[in-house]
């Protein structure tokens, strides 16, 4: 997929504030300091589509973006650290699941993990919700080019084998860098396919 056309379609707080589920929607989430924002500007060609910021926890709303004028990115805020308030920590919790689960335009959602640490609980825990609620997601591990490529190896060999011990089978995998573009086309052909399902019928918003 070649992304010709990117915005900004609007910022959400509640879900009765957003966009008509009419068209494929992907979902990017992870811990609060993963790299989600500079994903998703290298995803889309764009430098400051989403907000980047050193302060973990930019994200606070519901974000959706409209790409190709057919489908939506959505950013959803993070979850875990965050130099937010408790009460804030949960509104976003509570925000991020009651989207997941009645959003009927959601076709993937995309977990976002860092590629240079071991697979943290809160990651696990999160992925085994989906996987319990029975909503497609794909795990897209971040920041690939700050590992050594031994290094990347075993990490997605401790990944696999900790992710065995509850899956009998795995989730799609994708290894990303925002700084070398690595996984970008992947991810996009990822989306194209699903693209194409839903416009042929064989899934419905």
């Amino acid at each position: 997929m070649k992304i010709i056309s990117t915005r900004f379609f609007k910022s959400s707080e509640k879900l009765d504030q957003l966009p008509t589920p009419n068209l494929p929607e992907y979902a990017f989430v992870g811990r609060s300091n993963v790299g989600k924002s500079s994903l998703i500007n290298r995803l889309c060609d764009r430098r400051s589509l989403a907000k980047t910021s050193g302060t973990p926890g930019k994200t606070q709303l519901i974000n959706h973006f409209l790409i190709n004028e057919n489908w939506y990115l959505v950013d959803l805020p993070g979850y875990g650290y965050a130099k937010v308030s408790k009460t804030q920590r949960g509104q976003f919790q509570v925000m991020i699941t009651d989207y997941l689960m009645s959003r009927t335009s959601l076709m993937n959602t995309f977990v976002l993990v860092d590629s240079r640490i071991p697979p943290q609980e809160i990651d696990l825990s999160f992925m085994t919700f989906l996987g319990e609620v029975g909503l497609p997601f794909s795990i897209v591990f971040t920041k690939t080019d700050k590992v050594k490529p031994g290094a990347l190896t075993r990490q997605q060999q401790e990944y696999e084998e900790t992710l065995y011990q509850t899956w009998d089978e795995l989730p799609p995998r994708f290894y990303t860098s925002a700084v070398t573009g690595r996984g970008m086309d992947e991810l996009l052909d990822m989306i194209e396919t699903v693209n194409g399902h839903f416009l042929d019928g064989d899934v419905e918003a």
